[in-house]
């Protein structure tokens, strides 16, 4: 194994499996007693809601449009994992839902939240996570033994929104809370849906890679994939409107760089270098 893949945490199902048993965490453990303090006081919210609404959103989609990948062919371990993944899925919607309760908004229902969240997004991302995870996840639905349609999911939902959108957001958002000193309670519970995500990753790099290994055609697949989102994950990488340019203190360069770099590393890994998309 190369060092590229012991970095991405390049394990089978079976030893991902076992580190999720070892890495269990509750949503309502976290105190966010000075995150309410601390949005009461705050000057400017907007950057700020417009990130945590971004997540609010994503986790939504992302949550109630996995099942068919738990359904799809794949080995007993493999299938394992994955029900794994959809019950972290639910455990991280469910804390972006109880920081809205007690922090952002009154309590209500998970898709009343979503809705709010839906009037900041971009029309990038909604195409992303409303229109092609969903008709990649009815795809995979309509007939779990296609080998390409489960390739085509895995690289939107893994190696897209969880491997360049959801990191990028994840650095540059801590990255900000940290150096301002603010919503401490946000941050633990954001850095454990990191570590979350990782596992993830690292199931969507080793079935990536072993499907392109048992058929090179798949990497056609990866790559078409790749070339009809990525000018909508440049867009959604893009500051708001009125954000002077900047988000949490990032420009789009910055944003754009780190995510490319990623993701770079990742289909070197993968067998399909970025350069042959």
């Amino acid at each position: 194994m190369s060092t590229e893949a012991h970095e991405l945490h390049l394990h089978g199902p079976q030893t991902l499996y076992r580190h999720w048993e070892e890495s269990q965490w509750n949503p309502w453990d976290i105190d966010l007693s000075t995150d309410r303090e601390h949005w009461e006081t705050m000057d400017d919210r907007s950057l700020v809601s417009f990130v945590l609404g971004s997540l609010m959103v994503a986790e939504e989609r992302i949550t109630t449009k996995f099942s068919g990948l738990v359904g799809a062919d794949g080995s007993e371990e493999e299938v394992t994992f994955l029900a794994t993944q959809q019950v972290d899925e639910a455990r991280h919607m469910q804390f972006y839902a109880r920081f809205q309760d007690e922090v952002v908004a009154e309590p209500a229902c998970i898709a009343a939240h979503v809705e709010r969240a839906r009037e900041q997004v971009s029309p990038a991302f909604r195409m992303i996570f409303d229109n092609k995870l969903v008709a990649a996840h009815e795809r995979l639905l309509a007939n779990p033994g296609d080998r390409a349609a489960k390739v085509a999911f895995v690289t939107i939902y893994h190696l897209i929104l969880e491997g360049t959108l959801g990191l990028t957001t994840f650095e540059f958002s801590t990255r900000f809370m940290a150096r301002e000193g603010l919503l401490p309670g946000f941050v633990e519970g954001y850095t454990k849906i990191h570590y979350d995500e990782h596992r993830h990753i690292g199931y969507g790099v080793w079935f990536l890679r072993q499907a392109v290994i048992e058929d090179e055609g798949m990497a056609d697949v990866v790559r078409g994939s790749l070339r009809e989102l990525l000018p909508a994950v440049a867009e959604s990488l893009t500051p708001p409107a009125g954000a002077d340019g900047s988000i949490l203190g990032a420009s789009a360069e910055d944003l754009r760089a780190f995510a490319l770099d990623g993701l770079t590393r990742r289909l070197k890994i993968i067998g399909v270098p970025l350069d042959t998309l």
